[in-house]
Protein backbone atom coordinates (compact mmCIF):
# COMPACT_ATOMS: atom_id res chain seq x y z
CA UNK A 1 0.00 0.00 0.00
CA UNK A 2 1.35 3.39 -1.07
CA UNK A 3 1.21 5.76 1.93
CA UNK A 4 2.74 8.71 0.15
CA UNK A 5 -0.58 10.34 -0.91
CA UNK A 6 -1.94 9.98 2.60
CA UNK A 7 1.19 11.55 4.08
CA UNK A 8 0.99 14.39 1.60
CA UNK A 9 -2.68 14.97 2.38
CA UNK A 10 -1.92 14.90 6.12
CA UNK A 11 0.92 17.38 5.68
CA UNK A 12 -1.34 19.64 3.63
CA UNK A 13 -4.07 19.50 6.26
CA UNK A 14 -1.55 20.19 9.03
CA UNK A 15 -0.18 23.10 7.04
CA UNK A 16 -3.65 24.55 6.58
CA UNK A 17 -4.42 24.18 10.29
CA UNK A 18 -1.15 25.91 11.21
CA UNK A 19 -1.80 28.66 8.69
CA UNK A 20 -5.31 29.31 9.95
CA UNK A 21 -4.11 29.30 13.55
CA UNK A 22 -1.55 31.96 12.73
CA UNK A 23 -4.02 33.99 10.70
CA UNK A 24 -6.73 33.74 13.32
CA UNK A 25 -4.72 34.43 16.47
CA UNK A 26 -2.16 36.90 15.15
CA UNK A 27 -3.83 38.69 12.26
CA UNK A 28 -7.46 38.11 13.27
CA UNK A 29 -8.36 36.74 9.82
CA UNK A 30 -10.98 33.98 9.86
CA UNK A 31 -13.15 32.12 7.38
CA UNK A 32 -16.92 32.20 7.20
CA UNK A 33 -19.44 29.36 6.76
CA UNK A 34 -19.68 30.34 3.09
CA UNK A 35 -15.93 29.75 2.68
CA UNK A 36 -16.28 26.28 4.21
CA UNK A 37 -19.06 25.43 1.76
CA UNK A 38 -16.91 26.61 -1.18
CA UNK A 39 -13.97 24.57 0.12
CA UNK A 40 -16.13 21.43 0.35
CA UNK A 41 -17.45 21.92 -3.20
CA UNK A 42 -13.91 22.45 -4.54
CA UNK A 43 -12.71 19.25 -2.85
CA UNK A 44 -15.54 17.23 -4.37
CA UNK A 45 -15.04 18.62 -7.87
CA UNK A 46 -11.24 18.38 -7.95
CA UNK A 47 -9.97 15.71 -10.38
CA UNK A 48 -6.55 15.44 -8.82
CA UNK A 49 -4.65 16.29 -5.67
CA UNK A 50 -2.69 19.00 -7.46
CA UNK A 51 -5.88 20.65 -8.69
CA UNK A 52 -7.34 20.50 -5.15
CA UNK A 53 -4.22 22.07 -3.65
CA UNK A 54 -4.20 24.84 -6.25
CA UNK A 55 -7.91 25.56 -5.71
CA UNK A 56 -7.45 25.56 -1.93
CA UNK A 57 -4.49 27.93 -2.20
CA UNK A 58 -6.55 30.28 -4.35
CA UNK A 59 -9.46 30.06 -1.87
CA UNK A 60 -7.14 30.86 1.04
CA UNK A 61 -5.86 33.88 -0.86
CA UNK A 62 -9.45 35.04 -1.50
CA UNK A 63 -10.37 34.58 2.15
CA UNK A 64 -7.30 36.53 3.21
CA UNK A 65 -8.01 39.38 0.81
CA UNK A 66 -11.72 39.41 1.67
CA UNK A 67 -11.04 39.56 5.40
CA UNK A 68 -8.50 42.31 4.82
CA UNK A 69 -11.17 44.36 3.01
CA UNK A 70 -13.66 44.01 5.87
CA UNK A 71 -14.76 47.36 7.27
CA UNK A 72 -13.19 48.80 10.42
CA UNK A 73 -15.66 50.41 12.75
CA UNK A 74 -15.57 52.42 15.97
CA UNK A 75 -18.05 52.32 18.82
CA UNK A 76 -18.97 54.64 21.68
CA UNK A 77 -21.45 54.38 24.53
CA UNK A 78 -24.00 57.03 25.42
CA UNK A 79 -24.19 58.22 29.07
CA UNK A 80 -25.35 55.40 31.31
CA UNK A 81 -28.59 55.46 33.31
CA UNK A 82 -28.78 54.47 36.96
CA UNK A 83 -28.97 50.70 37.32
CA UNK A 84 -30.55 48.77 40.17
CA UNK A 85 -30.73 45.06 40.94
CA UNK A 86 -33.84 43.35 39.58
CA UNK A 87 -34.71 46.19 37.20
CA UNK A 88 -33.86 46.03 33.49
CA UNK A 89 -32.15 49.11 32.13
CA UNK A 90 -31.01 50.06 28.67
CA UNK A 91 -27.72 51.18 27.19
CA UNK A 92 -27.23 52.72 23.74
CA UNK A 93 -24.17 52.27 21.53
CA UNK A 94 -23.19 54.36 18.52
CA UNK A 95 -21.48 52.33 15.77
CA UNK A 96 -19.60 54.49 13.25
CA UNK A 97 -19.02 53.10 9.73
CA UNK A 98 -16.83 55.51 7.70
CA UNK A 99 -16.38 53.21 4.67
CA UNK A 100 -18.28 53.16 1.37
CA UNK A 101 -19.68 49.67 1.97
CA UNK A 102 -22.22 48.34 4.38
CA UNK A 103 -20.68 46.82 7.48
CA UNK A 104 -21.81 43.30 8.34
CA UNK A 105 -20.87 42.58 11.93
CA UNK A 106 -21.12 39.72 14.38
CA UNK A 107 -20.44 41.12 17.84
CA UNK A 108 -19.98 39.60 21.26
CA UNK A 109 -20.17 42.08 24.13
CA UNK A 110 -18.06 41.74 27.27
CA UNK A 111 -19.56 43.37 30.35
CA UNK A 112 -18.47 43.48 34.00
CA UNK A 113 -19.62 40.56 36.14
CA UNK A 114 -22.15 42.74 37.97
CA UNK A 115 -23.90 43.29 34.61
CA UNK A 116 -23.89 39.68 33.48
CA UNK A 117 -20.40 39.16 32.04
CA UNK A 118 -19.96 38.01 28.42
CA UNK A 119 -23.13 38.27 26.34
CA UNK A 120 -24.41 36.02 23.50
CA UNK A 121 -23.30 37.07 20.00
CA UNK A 122 -25.59 39.25 17.93
CA UNK A 123 -25.60 40.44 14.31
CA UNK A 124 -25.48 44.09 13.31
CA UNK A 125 -25.66 45.88 9.94
CA UNK A 126 -24.40 49.47 9.54
CA UNK A 127 -25.07 51.37 6.26
CA UNK A 128 -22.10 53.09 4.54
CA UNK A 129 -21.00 56.51 5.83
CA UNK A 130 -23.42 56.42 8.74
CA UNK A 131 -23.73 55.97 12.48
CA UNK A 132 -25.96 53.19 13.73
CA UNK A 133 -27.59 53.43 17.16
CA UNK A 134 -28.11 50.16 18.98
CA UNK A 135 -30.10 49.99 22.21
CA UNK A 136 -29.73 46.79 24.21
CA UNK A 137 -31.22 45.72 27.56
CA UNK A 138 -29.01 45.45 30.64
CA UNK A 139 -30.14 43.40 33.64
CA UNK A 140 -27.77 43.76 36.62
CA UNK A 141 -27.19 40.57 38.57
CA UNK A 142 -25.86 42.11 41.80
CA UNK A 143 -25.09 45.47 43.31
CA UNK A 144 -21.61 46.92 43.11
CA UNK A 145 -19.37 49.50 41.49
CA UNK A 146 -17.13 49.06 38.45
CA UNK A 147 -14.41 51.62 37.83
CA UNK A 148 -12.70 51.28 34.46
CA UNK A 149 -12.84 47.50 34.56
CA UNK A 150 -13.64 44.85 31.99
CA UNK A 151 -15.67 45.94 29.01
CA UNK A 152 -15.66 46.00 25.25
CA UNK A 153 -16.52 43.97 22.17
CA UNK A 154 -15.17 41.13 20.08
CA UNK A 155 -16.24 42.20 16.58
CA UNK A 156 -16.19 39.96 13.49
CA UNK A 157 -16.50 42.12 10.36
CA UNK A 158 -17.35 40.15 7.17
CA UNK A 159 -15.68 41.05 3.87
CA UNK A 160 -17.51 42.00 0.65
CA UNK A 161 -17.37 38.42 -0.77
CA UNK A 162 -18.64 36.87 2.45
CA UNK A 163 -15.66 34.49 2.56
CA UNK A 164 -13.46 36.07 5.24
CA UNK A 165 -13.91 37.79 8.60
CA UNK A 166 -11.65 40.24 10.36
CA UNK A 167 -11.80 39.84 14.14
CA UNK A 168 -11.21 42.99 16.17
CA UNK A 169 -11.18 43.55 19.92
CA UNK A 170 -12.65 46.94 20.76
CA UNK A 171 -12.07 47.99 24.39
CA UNK A 172 -14.86 50.00 25.99
CA UNK A 173 -14.42 50.12 29.79
CA UNK A 174 -17.41 50.57 32.08
CA UNK A 175 -17.83 53.18 34.82
CA UNK A 176 -21.04 51.97 36.42
CA UNK A 177 -22.79 51.70 39.78
CA UNK A 178 -25.51 49.13 40.44
CA UNK A 179 -27.73 50.16 43.33
CA UNK A 180 -29.83 47.90 45.56
CA UNK A 181 -33.42 47.23 44.41
CA UNK A 182 -35.24 50.56 44.24
CA UNK A 183 -38.74 49.66 43.03
CA UNK A 184 -40.16 48.63 46.41
CA UNK A 185 -38.32 51.51 48.07
CA UNK A 186 -39.88 54.13 45.84
CA UNK A 187 -43.31 52.53 46.20
CA UNK A 188 -43.11 52.58 50.00
CA UNK A 189 -41.72 56.12 49.90
CA UNK A 190 -44.64 57.33 47.78
CA UNK A 191 -47.10 55.76 50.22
CA UNK A 192 -45.30 57.37 53.16
CA UNK A 193 -45.34 60.74 51.39
CA UNK A 194 -49.09 60.45 50.78
CA UNK A 195 -49.66 59.68 54.48
CA UNK A 196 -47.45 62.59 55.49
CA UNK A 197 -49.38 64.99 53.29
CA UNK A 198 -52.66 63.69 54.63
CA UNK A 199 -51.45 64.27 58.17
CA UNK A 200 -50.25 67.75 57.29
CA UNK A 201 -53.77 69.05 57.77
CA UNK A 202 -53.71 68.10 61.43
CA UNK A 203 -52.91 70.77 63.98
CA UNK A 204 -49.20 70.92 64.69
CA UNK A 205 -48.23 70.38 68.31
CA UNK A 206 -45.23 72.35 69.49
CA UNK A 207 -42.94 70.44 71.78
CA UNK A 208 -40.90 72.66 74.06
CA UNK A 209 -37.60 71.16 75.02
CA UNK A 210 -33.86 71.22 74.56
CA UNK A 211 -33.88 71.87 70.85
CA UNK A 212 -32.16 74.86 69.29
CA UNK A 213 -35.19 76.40 67.55
CA UNK A 214 -36.06 79.64 69.34
CA UNK A 215 -39.76 79.75 70.25
CA UNK A 216 -40.41 82.70 72.60
CA UNK A 217 -39.35 84.68 75.67
CA UNK A 218 -40.91 84.32 79.11
CA UNK A 219 -40.21 85.19 82.70
CA UNK A 220 -37.63 83.00 84.40
CA UNK A 221 -38.88 80.65 87.13
CA UNK A 222 -36.86 78.50 89.54
CA UNK A 223 -35.69 75.33 87.83
CA UNK A 224 -35.08 76.93 84.42
CA UNK A 225 -31.64 76.50 82.89
CA UNK A 226 -29.49 79.53 83.74
CA UNK A 227 -27.75 79.21 80.37
CA UNK A 228 -30.97 80.27 78.63
CA UNK A 229 -31.34 83.63 80.39
CA UNK A 230 -31.56 86.48 77.87
CA UNK A 231 -29.62 89.24 79.59
CA UNK A 232 -30.55 91.97 77.10
CA UNK A 233 -34.27 91.29 77.56
CA UNK A 234 -33.71 91.11 81.33
CA UNK A 235 -32.12 94.58 81.30
CA UNK A 236 -34.94 96.05 79.23
CA UNK A 237 -37.77 94.60 81.33
CA UNK A 238 -36.12 94.87 84.74
CA UNK A 239 -36.88 91.23 85.49
CA UNK A 240 -35.20 87.97 84.63
CA UNK A 241 -36.23 86.73 81.17
CA UNK A 242 -35.35 83.35 79.71
CA UNK A 243 -35.42 82.06 76.17
CA UNK A 244 -37.76 79.18 75.39
CA UNK A 245 -36.84 76.72 72.69
CA UNK A 246 -38.88 74.43 70.53
CA UNK A 247 -37.76 70.87 69.96
CA UNK A 248 -36.31 70.52 66.47
CA UNK A 249 -38.47 68.71 63.97
CA UNK A 250 -35.57 67.78 61.70
CA UNK A 251 -33.56 65.03 63.34
CA UNK A 252 -30.46 63.12 62.40
CA UNK A 253 -30.68 59.48 61.30
CA UNK A 254 -27.38 57.63 61.07
CA UNK A 255 -27.30 54.14 59.54
CA UNK A 256 -24.49 51.91 60.82
CA UNK A 257 -23.84 48.60 59.03
CA UNK A 258 -21.75 45.84 60.53
CA UNK A 259 -20.15 44.04 57.57
CA UNK A 260 -18.17 41.51 59.63
CA UNK A 261 -18.32 37.73 59.60
CA UNK A 262 -21.81 37.42 61.14
CA UNK A 263 -23.26 39.14 58.07
CA UNK A 264 -21.59 36.82 55.54
CA UNK A 265 -24.04 33.94 55.96
CA UNK A 266 -26.74 33.33 53.35
CA UNK A 267 -30.49 33.18 53.90
CA UNK A 268 -32.24 31.39 51.06
CA UNK A 269 -29.33 32.12 48.74
CA UNK A 270 -29.21 35.83 49.64
CA UNK A 271 -26.48 37.24 51.88
CA UNK A 272 -27.69 38.54 55.24
CA UNK A 273 -25.95 41.81 54.48
CA UNK A 274 -28.17 42.30 51.42
CA UNK A 275 -31.25 42.26 53.65
CA UNK A 276 -29.62 44.86 55.89
CA UNK A 277 -28.73 46.96 52.84
CA UNK A 278 -32.33 46.91 51.64
CA UNK A 279 -33.66 47.82 55.09
CA UNK A 280 -31.15 50.67 55.40
CA UNK A 281 -32.12 52.03 51.99
CA UNK A 282 -35.82 51.99 52.80
CA UNK A 283 -35.17 53.75 56.10
CA UNK A 284 -33.09 56.38 54.30
CA UNK A 285 -35.99 57.08 51.93
CA UNK A 286 -38.45 57.28 54.81
CA UNK A 287 -36.20 59.69 56.71
CA UNK A 288 -35.83 61.91 53.64
CA UNK A 289 -39.61 61.94 53.19
CA UNK A 290 -39.94 63.23 56.76
CA UNK A 291 -37.32 65.94 56.18
CA UNK A 292 -34.72 64.33 58.44
CA UNK A 293 -30.99 64.30 57.73
CA UNK A 294 -29.63 60.87 56.90
CA UNK A 295 -26.06 59.52 56.84
CA UNK A 296 -24.27 56.18 56.92
CA UNK A 297 -21.24 54.38 58.32
CA UNK A 298 -20.03 50.86 57.48
CA UNK A 299 -17.34 48.94 59.31
CA UNK A 300 -15.78 45.50 59.75
CA UNK A 301 -12.25 45.26 61.13
CA UNK A 302 -12.09 48.99 60.48
CA UNK A 303 -14.32 51.81 59.30
CA UNK A 304 -14.92 51.44 55.57
CA UNK A 305 -17.25 54.34 54.77
CA UNK A 306 -18.61 57.37 56.58
CA UNK A 307 -21.05 59.88 55.11
CA UNK A 308 -22.23 62.60 57.48
CA UNK A 309 -26.01 63.10 57.70
CA UNK A 310 -27.40 65.39 55.01
CA UNK A 311 -30.85 66.55 54.08
CA UNK A 312 -33.05 65.38 51.23
CA UNK A 313 -31.75 63.93 47.98
CA UNK A 314 -28.12 64.63 48.82
CA UNK A 315 -28.39 62.47 51.94
CA UNK A 316 -30.17 59.62 50.14
CA UNK A 317 -27.69 59.70 47.26
CA UNK A 318 -24.77 59.50 49.69
CA UNK A 319 -26.37 56.49 51.37
CA UNK A 320 -27.10 54.81 48.03
CA UNK A 321 -23.53 55.25 46.81
CA UNK A 322 -22.20 53.50 49.91
CA UNK A 323 -24.81 50.73 49.88
CA UNK A 324 -24.08 49.99 46.22
CA UNK A 325 -20.56 48.76 46.92
CA UNK A 326 -20.48 47.55 50.53
CA UNK A 327 -19.54 43.87 50.84
CA UNK A 328 -19.26 41.53 53.87
CA UNK A 329 -15.83 40.43 55.11
CA UNK A 330 -14.96 37.24 56.95
CA UNK A 331 -13.31 39.10 59.84
CA UNK A 332 -14.17 39.98 63.43
CA UNK A 333 -15.75 43.45 63.58
CA UNK A 334 -13.87 46.10 65.54
CA UNK A 335 -16.72 47.52 67.64
CA UNK A 336 -14.58 49.72 69.93
CA UNK A 337 -12.77 51.34 67.00
CA UNK A 338 -15.97 51.86 65.03
CA UNK A 339 -17.85 53.53 67.88
CA UNK A 340 -14.88 55.71 68.82
CA UNK A 341 -14.80 56.91 65.22
CA UNK A 342 -18.54 57.52 65.30
CA UNK A 343 -18.35 59.51 68.54
CA UNK A 344 -15.62 61.72 67.09
CA UNK A 345 -17.34 62.35 63.73
CA UNK A 346 -20.98 62.77 64.73
CA UNK A 347 -21.55 64.75 67.93
CA UNK A 348 -25.10 65.90 67.22
CA UNK A 349 -27.88 63.75 68.66
CA UNK A 350 -29.02 61.13 66.17
CA UNK A 351 -31.12 58.04 65.87
CA UNK A 352 -28.25 55.61 65.35
CA UNK A 353 -29.53 52.45 63.67
CA UNK A 354 -27.09 49.53 63.87
CA UNK A 355 -27.69 46.58 61.53
CA UNK A 356 -25.91 43.55 62.96
CA UNK A 357 -26.42 40.15 64.54
CA UNK A 358 -25.58 38.50 67.85
CA UNK A 359 -24.81 34.92 68.83
CA UNK A 360 -24.63 34.93 72.60
CA UNK A 361 -23.91 37.36 75.40
CA UNK A 362 -20.21 36.52 75.77
CA UNK A 363 -19.46 36.61 72.05
CA UNK A 364 -21.34 39.92 71.77
CA UNK A 365 -19.96 41.63 74.89
CA UNK A 366 -17.96 44.11 72.82
CA UNK A 367 -21.02 44.96 70.73
CA UNK A 368 -23.30 45.38 73.74
CA UNK A 369 -20.79 47.49 75.67
CA UNK A 370 -20.06 49.84 72.79
CA UNK A 371 -23.64 50.30 71.61
CA UNK A 372 -24.58 51.31 75.16
CA UNK A 373 -21.95 54.10 75.09
CA UNK A 374 -24.07 55.95 72.51
CA UNK A 375 -26.48 56.94 75.24
CA UNK A 376 -27.49 59.51 76.35
CA UNK A 377 -26.20 61.70 73.50
CA UNK A 378 -27.71 59.45 70.82
CA UNK A 379 -30.72 57.17 70.59
CA UNK A 380 -29.35 53.73 69.64
CA UNK A 381 -31.52 51.23 67.77
CA UNK A 382 -30.08 47.76 67.08
CA UNK A 383 -31.62 45.78 64.23
CA UNK A 384 -30.66 42.11 64.56
CA UNK A 385 -31.53 39.47 61.98
CA UNK A 386 -32.98 36.22 63.26
CA UNK A 387 -32.11 32.86 61.75
CA UNK A 388 -35.37 31.31 60.50
CA UNK A 389 -33.82 27.84 60.24
CA UNK A 390 -32.69 28.04 63.86
CA UNK A 391 -36.21 29.05 64.94
CA UNK A 392 -37.70 26.15 62.98
CA UNK A 393 -35.26 23.68 64.52
CA UNK A 394 -36.16 24.85 68.02
CA UNK A 395 -39.90 24.56 67.32
CA UNK A 396 -39.92 21.14 65.63
CA UNK A 397 -41.05 17.97 67.37
CA UNK A 398 -38.10 15.52 67.34
CA UNK A 399 -38.72 12.16 65.71
CA UNK A 400 -35.22 10.72 66.14
CA UNK A 401 -32.39 11.15 68.66
CA UNK A 402 -30.56 13.26 66.06
CA UNK A 403 -33.56 15.60 65.85
CA UNK A 404 -33.64 15.84 69.65
CA UNK A 405 -29.98 16.88 69.80
CA UNK A 406 -30.60 19.37 67.00
CA UNK A 407 -33.60 20.84 68.83
CA UNK A 408 -31.66 21.13 72.11
CA UNK A 409 -28.75 22.88 70.40
CA UNK A 410 -31.09 25.33 68.66
CA UNK A 411 -32.88 26.13 71.91
CA UNK A 412 -29.56 26.74 73.68
CA UNK A 413 -28.39 29.12 70.93
CA UNK A 414 -31.67 31.03 70.97
CA UNK A 415 -31.58 31.32 74.77
CA UNK A 416 -28.03 32.71 74.65
CA UNK A 417 -29.07 35.11 71.92
CA UNK A 418 -32.01 36.37 73.98
CA UNK A 419 -29.65 36.98 76.90
CA UNK A 420 -27.48 39.19 74.71
CA UNK A 421 -30.48 41.12 73.37
CA UNK A 422 -31.87 41.50 76.89
CA UNK A 423 -28.53 42.92 78.04
CA UNK A 424 -28.73 45.53 75.29
CA UNK A 425 -32.31 46.45 76.20
CA UNK A 426 -31.37 46.86 79.89
CA UNK A 427 -28.55 49.19 78.78
CA UNK A 428 -31.13 51.46 77.14
CA UNK A 429 -30.69 50.26 73.57
CA UNK A 430 -33.83 49.84 71.48
CA UNK A 431 -33.83 46.43 69.79
CA UNK A 432 -35.66 45.08 66.75
CA UNK A 433 -35.13 41.33 66.39
CA UNK A 434 -36.77 40.15 63.16
CA UNK A 435 -36.25 37.73 60.31
CA UNK A 436 -34.21 39.19 57.43
CA UNK A 437 -37.25 39.29 55.14
CA UNK A 438 -39.13 41.58 57.57
CA UNK A 439 -36.22 43.82 58.52
CA UNK A 440 -37.06 46.68 56.13
CA UNK A 441 -40.72 46.88 57.10
CA UNK A 442 -39.98 46.61 60.83
CA UNK A 443 -37.27 49.27 60.95
CA UNK A 444 -39.31 51.81 58.97
CA UNK A 445 -42.33 51.17 61.20
CA UNK A 446 -40.16 51.69 64.31
CA UNK A 447 -38.75 54.93 62.92
CA UNK A 448 -42.22 56.27 62.19
CA UNK A 449 -43.34 55.32 65.70
CA UNK A 450 -40.38 57.16 67.25
CA UNK A 451 -41.17 60.22 65.13
CA UNK A 452 -44.81 60.12 66.15
CA UNK A 453 -43.95 59.97 69.86
CA UNK A 454 -41.26 62.61 69.64
CA UNK A 455 -38.62 60.29 71.07
CA UNK A 456 -35.88 61.58 68.79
Amino acid sequence: MNLQPLLIAGAVIAGFITLWYVLGTVAGLLWTPRALVVAAVVSLLSVSLDAMLAADFFLVLLIWLDAGLAQRITVSREPLPAFSVGHAGEVTYRWNNTSRRRARLQIREVRPDILGGTQPPRALRIPPHSIGRETVPVVPVRRGRERGGAGGFVVDSTGPLGLGRHRMRVPLPWEVVVYPPLVSVRLRASVAEALRRREAGMKAVRRLGEGRLFESLREWVPGDDLRHIDWKATARRAKVITRQYEAERRQQVLLVLDTGRLMTADVGGVARLDFAVQAALELAYAAAQHDDNVGIMTFADGVQHFVAPERGRAGVRGVMDVLAEVQPKLVEPDYPGAFRYLAARNRKRALTVLFTDVIDRFASDALVANVATLRPRHLPLAVTLRNSELDAAAMQRPATPRDAFRKAAAEELLHAREEALGHMRRAGVLVIDVTPERAAQAVVAKYLDLKRRGTL
